[in-house]
């Protein structure tokens, strides 16, 4: 168990890392992800409250449709990353990472009072819901036993809210942090040792840790906050420019959209992408070296990929050394090694999306 924003946390089960992650990328697991911030947006003016925070087009969305979206500054970094849902309640569901818990809630209240003042109709709740993830191959077939909804009519990114396994009331969202099919489970604390075992006694199921969460996100070139991405990275130097919502482009009303949107046609002096390499893994904060041997940038994140075999890690870079196949040098325990710039996800993802 490791402690982490408050909260206890495991590393791993029974199970190895290694085995943990494997089983998740074949069969499924199911990982307790309570410790992130749940809140509901409500009132007419929810989706303009969104959007004076983030840089996603929350007024496109389609009913129980979500998108990945980011909280920036006006210097243009990243407060936090996001799932942001237009519920057909009538409210947004927003989930946030447990390390920025406070940051983001009170980023978020200060706004709701700020519009209130302005007569605007928008209000916030902190939902005190258990989060469950299962994800995995077999995780929708598995789920699928325990609720009458028809999920093949649930894509990727949209959500429901049914019962499940008897409990009421749970809202299931088809996403996850594995680069898997899977669902996150948003299900009331009561219930929620009720639904893990429901789950658990599928032999497909087994419980996986931070280790495995860890090692499954890097395979799918997913960003980890406060590693990968923070408040002196902007979405552009991150490779998240796919979040940029077309009309707010357009019309340049986000936070730090100035200083955002000039990088999407310029050099940039650094840039995420990932690295292959042999030999010794790579570490976050192992320096990155052009062919010459001169410090160019540092690592992210690292770890061996166990579907891979190879070690993996991502990492920031000027955007003349970003392109994949590109040959640089990577500084572990004072010695250099070769990588390779490589293209993400290293794994293919698997989200499930209507034909």
């Amino acid at each position: 168990m490791v402690a982490f924003a408050g909260w206890s946390l495991p590393v791993q089960y029974q199970e190895s890392h290694i085995d943990s992650h494997l089983h998740t990328r074949r069969h499924c697991s199911l990982f307790d992800v309570s410790h992130m911030l749940q809140t509901k947006i409500f009132g007419c003016d929810r989706v303009k409250l969104m959007e004076s925070l983030v840089v996603g087009d929350i007024a496109e969305l389609r009913p129980n449709q979500g998108t990945l979206s980011l909280f920036t500054n006006e210097a243009g970094g990243i407060l936090d990353d996001l799932i942001v849902t237009n519920t057909s309640e009538g409210h947004l569901y927003v989930v946030s990472n447990a390390g920025c818990w406070d940051k983001d809630l009170t980023l978020m209240q200060d706004k709701v009072k700020e519009l209130q003042k302005k007569s605007c109709d928008v209000d916030l709740q902190v939902v005190d819901n258990a989060l469950l993830a299962l994800q995995g191959p077999t995780a929708v077939q598995v789920l699928q036993t325990g609720v009458s909804d028809d999920l093949r009519k649930l894509p990727f990114m949209t959500s429901a809210v049914m019962e499940v396994f008897g409990v009421s009331g749970c809202r299931v969202t088809r996403c996850g942090y594995t680069g898997e099919d899977g669902v996150e489970i948003s299900v009331p604390a009561a219930e929620a040792v009720h639904l893990a075992t429901a789950l658990l006694k599928n032999p497909e199921v087994k419980l996986a840790g931070l280790a495995a969460r860890d090692s499954l996100r890097l395979e799918a070139g997913l960003c980890l906050y406060g590693n990968d991405i923070d408040e002196h990275t902007t979405p552009v130097e991150g490779s998240l420019s796919w979040t940029l919502g077309k009309r707010r482009r357009s019309a340049m009303d986000f936070p730090g959209a100035k200083v955002i949107l000039p990088q999407l046609k310029g050099e940039l002096q650094r840039k995420r992408v990932g690295l292959i390499c042999e030999g010794a893994p790579m570490r976050a904060h192992s320096p990155i070296l052009s062919p010459e041997g001169t410090v160019i940038g540092t690592v992210t994140s690292g770890c061996p990929s166990p579907c891979l075999k190879k070690n993996m890690a991502m990492g920031y870079v000027p955007s003349k050394f970003s392109k994949p196949g590109t040959q640089l040098l990577v500084e572990i325990r004072r010695k250099q090694q070769m990588a390779v710039v490589s293209k993400m996800p290293f794994v293919p993802t698997n989200y499930y999306t209507l034909k």
